[in-house]
């Protein structure tokens, strides 16, 4: 299976593996920085040089072989499940992707339709990321009427593929505490650039793709709507160290156990 969603620089300097809607987009530009000393012109996700891929084939040679020896030092990004998901709807279901399309073609028709949501013109955005929720759980639950998309599939899943053959992490850096954990990641590293974190911008390419969140997180979430969230995350929850109980708490309410990730996503 290999080392899917997996990032390195040329320089092999870090090893990434991404996690969809955790920071991904500026972890990457970081990288590709790092290398080059200028940031990629355009999407990061779209570079097919300058950073080896796991999707790019004459890389994975290189990666299997640093991620199996872990040569270089290797971490990745979770967020709250909460914010995470409520993020993954406005991106992909409300909003037009950079192709100027709606994301996944019959996706948003077929919710329109099975599910009731309305992503046009002054619609509720509660209601209908409400709906957008059973969805979401019907996917990942019975995996109908698709597959988990890569956005709202439980973060412990992409950690784990990467433990399960035959990597581990130095570091899981929070989105809420980026600037603090990336710098851990810095720090331990080597790189050709220097990089300053208080002056890269952040790299958000969903922004603008959808509509504004009109209410706060919390308002999102009824008892409902997070048990649905509670049965989707709850490795997520509880091995990332969130406030399952307070939905408008993005905050991590502990510290990442290293040891516990390896032992209970590694199997």
């Amino acid at each position: 299976m290999g080392f899917p969603g997996t990032w390195m620089t040329e320089s092999e300097s870090t090893v990434y593996r991404v996690v969809p809607k955790c920071a991904c987009s500026t972890i990457g530009q970081i990288m590709y920085y790092s290398d080059h000393g200028e940031f990629f012109d355009g999407d990061i996700h779209d570079a097919t040089g300058g950073m080896h891929k796991w999707a790019i084939e004459d890389s994975q040679p290189l990666i299997e072989k640093n991620v199996q020896n872990h040569a270089s030092y290797t971490f990745t990004c979770v967020r709250n499940p909460y914010t995470r998901i409520l993020s993954s709807f406005f991106d992909k279901i409300c909003g037009i992707q950079r192709n100027g399309k709606r994301y996944r073609g019959n996706l948003v028709p077929l919710l329109i339709q099975k599910y009731g949501i309305e992503v046009e013109g002054e619609f509720d955005q509660i209601k209908s990321f409400r709906r957008f929720l059973l969805f979401a759980r019907d996917t990942v639950k019975w995996r109908k009427p698709m597959d988990p998309d890569i956005h709202w599939s439980a973060m412990s899943g992409h950690v784990s593929t990467f433990i399960v053959n035959g990597g581990s992490y130095d570091k899981i850096v929070y989105t809420e505490k980026f600037n603090e954990g990336m710098q851990d990641v810095l720090d331990n590293i080597d790189t050709k650039n220097a990089i300053d974190l208080a002056e890269i911008p952040r790299f958000n390419e969903s922004e603008g793709h959808g509509p504004k969140r009109a209410h706060p997180v919390g308002d999102y979430f009824d008892d409902l709507s997070m048990h649905l969230v509670y049965e989707m995350y709850k490795r997520d929850f509880d091995l990332f160290k969130y406030d399952f109980k307070d939905p408008g708490n993005k905050m991590p309410i502990g510290e990442i156990d290293l040891d516990e990730i390896h032992a209970k996503l590694g199997v």
